[in-house]
């Protein structure tokens, strides 16, 4: 599928690896609905995308908030291909530690978030794409999905944050599966460790120390790499199905 005059929502769109993507969709001639919960930021790169972008404020867990999102990016754009899911969060916590059991609403936030916000994505956007007509490949859109190496390599303190995350990469088949009939792609992203806000708000010393554990390259991911992969999942239509791992090499040790 090509870029150009395309349609894409994505969550997470203000910063990070979603405003990244969001920009290098839109550089490649896509509309995309920039879906935040800060409006700040998220309006901020929608008017960086000029008449290719627009914003909605949207928690993804909340049905009524993606439903409103989906109809505006219709309205707004005439149509609908595709969603890259990049809105999350994250807490460490061990489920038996010195202050008592890990906190049960921690955990469901997170799953609710990670994992039920993805997916409210997506079955909220599906049946818009179904309607849209297929190019001359049979495709109509792509949802491109972002889990994490801790899906496979979880530490210790990121159960419900694994949990989650390893929901994502479980459901991408069964989902590519039935949408496949439809012309419809689900792929998934399991960034490593990548130079995020998250990352940020951590010492440089700190930030160096995590990019040396990286055999190659050594260092923090980039965003952008992050959407330059985005950007190749829709450009290949073999590519569904799947979780691609962007991480270096890295493999995470138990802490």
């Amino acid at each position: 599928m090509e870029l150009t005059g395309k349609t894409f929502i994505v969550t997470g769109g203000g910063s990070g690896l979603g405003e990244a993507t969001a920009r290098a969709f839109a550089a490649g001639g896509a509309n995309v609905m920039v879906a935040d919960l800060n409006d700040t930021v998220g309006e901020k790169v929608a008017a960086d995308l000029g008449a290719n972008g627009a914003y909605a404020n949207c928690d993804v867990s909340s049905e009524e908030a993606v439903v409103a999102c989906v109809d505006a990016t219709v309205s707004k754009f005439g149509g609908l291909n595709g969603a890259v899911n990049c809105a999350g969060i994250g807490a460490a916590m061990r489920v038996a530690g010195k202050h008592g059991p890990h906190a049960l609403d921690l955990f469901q936030t997170i799953i609710n978030v990670n994992l039920v916000g993805s997916f409210n994505v997506i079955r909220l956007c599906a049946p818009k794409i179904i309607e849209g007509e297929a190019d001359a490949k049979g495709e109509r859109g792509v949802f491109i999905n972002t889990a994490s190496v801790a899906a496979f390599e979880g530490q210790i303190g990121q159960a419900a944050y694994s949990a989650s995350k390893g929901g994502v990469v479980a459901m991408t088949l069964p989902i590519a599966r039935e949408l496949a009939q439809f012309g419809i792609r689900v792929v998934t992203i399991a960034p490593g460790l990548f130079d995020t806000p998250m990352f940020a708000m951590l010492p440089q010393e700190a930030r160096d120390s995590l990019g040396a554990q990286v055999p190659f390259p050594s260092r923090l991911g980039f965003p952008q790499e992050f959407a330059d992969m985005a950007c190749q999942i829709v450009h290949n239509t073999m590519l569904n199905g799947t979780t691609v791992r962007l991480d270096g090499a890295v493999r995470m040790q138990p802490k």
